[in-house]
């Protein structure tokens, strides 16, 4: 790691290159992550140094207040710093304090009690229909083994017909599944709601079926590995990869999306947030509402390009 000039005595300066190399050897961080770190712990004890008139030493960092953490983010702000630099400043700051609570030299309750500045929610990005029709579709797929295409199939197929989690999906037993109607899921927290099976989904399940080289007991999971074992959601995720470098796709079309795309489309024909809330298995309503926000993007986005007047 390059050296940096650090405003710092020399006790903290020593302290401080234990605790990079901790995150680096015993943490195993990744470089980027540890050079993060290192450049807003630089930049927090250059502010000490302001804020106190000193180089600060350990001694300063034992005494240290949530009233100082404050006074550097807000420092920070003025610099025109956002609210995921700031939190991941804090993060480090807290990081290296732990890191000298845990050998006697520092109490880290000011930097705990401080709460990180509130993250914007990023919106998610759906697909359009008719990539998700291509990405569900059995003929796009592209496993060799006509099998194993269509249980991919299947499986995406569930993500955005039924708005399930790829976890949720993968955990359908085979006897779960009824030939119509819907399917009862169990979610995030062991919460269940019901979630409809529509006639594409059973279609592609039941060619999945059709094909399936294994012997599917109603008490054992649905879908399986190339050997017969359980699927690995690392598994859909590669091959979603593939799918999006074959078919052109934004690098935002993972699993996931499917998911997003099946509320957000479920919005823009009509409906309602407390019905798609209940779908998705949402605890919160707001949780659901980031969807209008999607919707509203996507209209402006059309308004922009179409009306003669945008």
């Amino acid at each position: 790691m390059q050296e940096f000039l650090v405003a710092a005595k020399p006790d903290l300066q020593k302290a401080r290159q234990d605790w990079l190399a901790s995150l680096e050897k015993e943490r195993r961080l990744s470089p980027e992550t540890v050079e993060a770190y290192e450049r807003d712990s630089r930049q927090f004890l250059q502010f000490l140094t302001g804020h106190n008139g000193a180089p600060p030493g350990l001694s300063d960092i034992a005494s240290l207040r949530s009233a100082d953490l404050r006074g550097f983010l807000a420092h920070r702000r003025s610099e025109g710093a956002g609210p995921r630099t700031l939190g991941r400043g804090l993060a480090g700051v807290r990081s290296l304090v732990r890191f000298l609570e845990r050998r006697g030299l520092a109490n880290a309750a000011g930097a705990a009690a401080l709460r990180a500045p509130r993250q914007p929610k990023s919106l998610p990005k759906p697909l359009t229909a008719d990539d998700a029709r291509r990405v569900v579709s059995c003929s796009e797929q592209l496993a060799e083994e006509p099998w194993i295409a269509a249980r991919n199939a299947a499986v995406l197929t569930l993500l955005y017909g039924s708005g399930l989690r790829i976890s949720e999906a993968l955990a359908i037993k085979a006897g779960e599944l009824p030939g119509a109607g819907v399917l009862r899921v169990t979610g995030k927290g062991g919460k269940t709601r019901l979630t409809p099976v529509l006639p594409l989904v059973q279609q592609a399940v039941a060619q999945y079926r059709k094909l399936c080289p294994y012997h599917l007991d109603p008490d054992g999971l649905l879908f399986r590995g190339a050997r017969g074992g359980p699927l690995n959601p690392a598994i859909v995720q590669r091959e979603m990869k593939k799918m999006r470098s074959a078919l052109n796709l934004p690098d935002t079309a993972t699993p996931h999306a499917l998911r997003h795309s099946f509320a957000t489309h479920l919005l823009g024909r009509g409906g309602d947030l407390r019905t798609i809330q209940e779908l998705l298995g949402h605890a919160s309503l707001s949780t659901t509402q980031i969807y209008t926000g999607v919707d509203t993007a996507r209209l402006l986005e059309i308004y922009d390009a179409a009306h003669p007047r945008a």
